[in-house]
């Protein structure tokens, strides 16, 4: 899959990963893909949540690493 875009914001914690990463989609135009990368554990659920709250599309949440996780996002709004 193609990313317009990737942060990678490993080390960082909720709530700081939901705002890091909403900021990013506020700068992107609908249509285009965000991928988030963390490394704790309630970022790989509450991101998710978080953005599907604010109407965006979040298209998968995989695990990459033994505590890492990509979070794609589609902006819908």
């Amino acid at each position: 899959m193609k990313y317009d875009r990737e942060l990678d914001i490993r080390g960082d914690v909720c709530p700081f990963t939901f705002v890091k990463s909403k900021l990013v989609l506020e700068q992107m135009e609908k249509g285009e893909i965000l991928r988030v990368i963390v490394d704790y554990r309630p970022s790989a659920e509450n991101v998710p949540k978080s953005m599907r709250e604010e109407g965006q599309e979040v298209l998968a949440v995989n695990q990459i690493g033994s505590s890492e996780w990509e979070i794609i996002v589609r902006k819908v709004k």
